[in-house]
């Protein structure tokens, strides 16, 4: 059909006396548009550009110094003092164009000194980091002058973009403070002659081989603007050959209890609208940055990648591709459909992205030979997919439709098998969960930036490739279009998108393929192997509805902290043991800043945790005191754990983490050959309980108190070691926390529900012990 519309739009014909052309005026005038539309878009990125590059000033200042200088003219004073005069010739121009030249060039470069100043100011003030150790709602008298400067520096209206030339570098730490704080991480984790082998295997390398390392590291953090970074993204996601479905990829749930419409076409083309909308202002860099405390800016290098990336295999290493094409893939029952996005020089609106949906859904055509598993390719180990799209998808048809795939805005799922939350059923998240998270391992494109899947309820979610930005970033994407999906595009009566629908539109195409034997069994081999994954990923999705962040900060203990120490609590419930606990903190307080990690596993929280499950000495001659007693010392252990674990973050924040500075400097020591068992050592160790939040990013989108069935689940990922837990929870509101719990059925001694179990008891016996302090006999009286 859309072959029949481009012929309708361009003909000719061949007669003896020449070529006659036929062309459509519609077709001339989508054109024009078209063009129009890009030039718009030039324009509106180079002013862009200028004025984020040129930040905190902004052009007009420019034309006030440049006024400001020639009214010296006036005054007879040269206040360049001939500097500039005796660079211009004398020959071709009079001694007045002379002042004047010499006074516009003289105010360019003082405004471009002015610039420099303001921004170097401005890094040196946002490298101060004295304000995060303070406590909360405590503020010196030196953060509120520093926080004042920072405003002032900040400027007016900046753009997505406008921070980053003033952003610091991320220091690097010294060897001795890292290795003094690695020691202390793993010092409730080892037996005392555990303990002494590894303070033995730290001095050796602080003694003989770390110096230099770091001589190297520091090098590196001078040319480089973020000395991990690059690194990180190389060697922990791009060299991996493992599968990234369920081991990198994670993912971002729906709202929780409202679904706009049940029409899955309808909600698909609302939501690619809201993305469409989203992209646009993204790639104005119209986006206000984000800021802590309102004030600080974050860095934003990782959104430019969001839309139209691709995660490409390679024999050794992957890399990353980016294309600015205006399509989009849609997978439906084992057929790819291209759809575009654009007519007439602006975006289809969402009734006509409802009605190119639908269509696909209503398409009743059958897989091509080898078609219907092929994005299993994306989901199994890498060097086979590598090998594969090297010999089979490198030329012809199977390149041009690997090409759209890989260009593409985005890629779509239309999956055939509702999804959601349902209260009536209780591990309904769970099942939605492990759709989102591999789906039936060959309908979604692994390795797109992410991949958003819709379901026949209307409910959605996506999954996301991890190499190229971290959590966070979709999630600011996410919370956008799905505030925009509900209050601003919304719906008609019958569920359909609002606005007029366009059938002139030309059908979506499918992509064509031509897939030999030898591919089919290597697509055949990724997709076993993907669900023999997929089918080890257990699951449980909790919600903890008792308290929230409401109740915890009443306590006077960071809602983060009181889930670690809760975390820390049920792992030794479930375990009977302590285990090496990683927690993602951002640095994007600093240029290209990523992730570090906080060490949850304190010895103030084993301590906290070991006074918890202790019996109760005085078990036989139970009194009032006693009880009141034994859970006082409990709860000033815990508010040491939860002061600890904070203080903790807030290094992790600011450049002063362990593992990315041990992570660097063994890298390096691969690069020069240097043997460290030290480094090696710290390399091995598992990660029995991996651990993240979901950060509400945009708390303006949403009115909570006036809608507050309008919440997200948050999102998660699978087990990163094969015998412990992987737990992700977002603090949503004031009232509700909600837990995504991932281990493997192949371990014997990990079970996701019973962990979640553990969770839920052991967030309400930390609570209770506040409960029972203000319930003491003094506070009593």
């Amino acid at each position: 059909m859309a072959e029949a519309h481009q012929a309708v739009g361009f003909q000719f014909t061949v007669r003896p006396d020449g070529v006659e052309l036929k062309l459509s005026q519609e077709v001339i005038k989508n054109i024009y548009l078209s063009g129009l539309t890009a030039w718009k878009k030039r324009a509106i990125q180079f002013k862009n550009g200028v004025l984020a590059g040129v930040y905190p000033a902004s052009p007009s200042s420019w034309l006030i110094v440049v006024i400001a200088m020639m009214s010296s003219l006036y005054t007879r004073v040269d206040p360049s003092l001939d500097i500039v005069v005796p660079f211009l010739s004398r020959d071709c121009m009079s001694v007045q164009t002379r002042a004047v030249l010499s006074a516009i060039l003289f105010a360019t470069g003082l405004w471009l000194f002015l610039i420099y100043l303001l921004r170097y100011t401005l890094k040196a003030l946002l490298s101060y980091h004295g304000w995060i150790f303070e406590s909360h709602g405590k503020m010196s008298t030196s953060t509120k002058v520093w926080l004042t400067l920072v405003k002032m520096f900040s400027g007016r209206r900046p753009l997505l973009y406008s921070f980053q030339a003033s952003l610091p570098r991320l220091p690097v730490p010294s060897v001795d403070d890292t290795i003094h704080r690695y020691l202390e991480s793993v010092r409730p984790l080892l037996v005392s002659d555990e303990y002494d082998q590894m303070v033995t295997l730290a001095k050796e390398f602080k003694d003989s081989k770390a110096a230099q390392l770091q001589r190297y590291l520091i090098l590196k953090s001078w040319w480089a603007t973020n000395y991990v970074s690059d690194w990180w993204e190389e060697y922990i996601y791009l060299r991996s050959r493992s599968p990234i479905m369920v081991n990198s990829n994670f993912y971002i749930m729906d709202l929780l209890y409202i679904t706009p419409t049940h029409r899955q076409a309808a909600r698909a083309g609302n939501m690619v609208h809201a993305m469409l909308q989203y992209r646009r202002k993204l790639e104005r860099g119209e986006h206000a940055p984000l800021r802590a405390l309102g004030t600080v800016p974050m860095c934003s290098t990782q959104m430019e990648r969001m839309f139209n990336t691709t995660r490409l295999p390679g024999i050794e290493t992957g890399r990353q591709a980016h294309a600015a094409k205006m399509h989009l893939i849609v997978y439906h029952k084992g057929r790819f459909f291209q759809v575009w996005l654009y007519t007439g020089g602006r975006h289809l609106l969402p009734s006509e992205l409802e009605l190119q949906f639908q269509r696909i859904l209503n398409d009743t055509s059958e897989p091509q030979q080898g078609e219907l598993k092929l994005a299993a390719l994306t989901a199994g180990n890498r060097v086979p997919w590598a090998r594969a799209r090297s010999k089979y998808f490198s030329q012809g048809l199977n390149k041009v439709s690997l090409d759209a795939i890989e260009s593409a805005a985005f890629f779509l799922t239309l999956d055939d098998e509702p999804q959601g939350y349902d209260q009536a059923r209780p591990r309904s998240l769970d099942s939605y969960a492990k759709s989102l998270l591999h789906g039936k391992c060959y309908d979604r494109w692994f390795d797109k930036s992410f991949t958003l899947i819709s379901y026949p309820n209307g409910k959605m979610g996506i999954n996301v490739e991890h190499s190229w930005a971290d959590a966070p970033i979709v999630g600011h994407m996410w919370e956008y279009v799905l505030s925009t999906d509900c209050f601003h595009l919304g719906y008609t009566e019958e569920g359909h998108c609002k606005g007029d629908v366009n059938k002139g539109l030309p059908y979506p195409s499918r992509l064509q393929w031509q897939i030999p034997v030898e591919c089919k069994s290597i697509i055949e081999a990724s997709y076993v192997s993907a669900k023999r994954i997929a089918d080890d990923v257990d699951f449980y999705g909790c919600l903890f509805h008792e308290f929230g962040k409401g109740l915890i900060k009443k306590c006077r203990t960071s809602p983060d902290a009181f889930i670690q120490m809760a975390l820390q609590l049920a792992q030794f419930r479930d375990q009977g043991l302590f285990c090496l606990t990683y927690e993602s903190s951002m640095t994007r307080m600093f240029r290209d800043g990523r992730t570090e990690t906080v060490r949850s596993c304190t010895s103030e929280a084993v301590a906290f945790v070991k006074a918890m499950e202790s019996a109760d000495s005085t078990q036989h001659k139970v009194t009032l005191v006693c009880v009141f007693g034994q859970n006082a010392q409990r709860l000033a252990l815990f508010r040491k754990a939860a002061d600890k674990h904070q203080n903790m973050y807030r290094l992790a924040m600011t450049g002063s983490g362990i593992d990315r500075h041990l992570l660097c400097l063994y890298i390096i020591s691969k690069y020069l050959n240097v043997d460290s068992p030290f480094l090696k050592k710290v390399l091995s160790e598992p990660w029995r309980l991996s651990t993240s939040q979901t950060p509400q990013q945009q708390l303006n989108l949403v009115d909570i108190k006036k809608f507050p069935k309008y919440v997200g689940a948050g999102g998660g990922f699978g087990p990163v070691a094969d015998d412990g837990y992987g737990v992700s929870y977002i603090i949503v509101g004031e009232n509700l926390i909600t837990f995504h719990i991932s281990s493997k059925f192949s371990c014997p001694h990990t079970d996701s529900y019973r962990f979640g179990q553990h969770i839920q008891k052991a967030m309400l016996d930390i609570q209770a012990l506040f409960t029972e302090e203000k319930n003491k006999p003094e506070n009593l009286l």
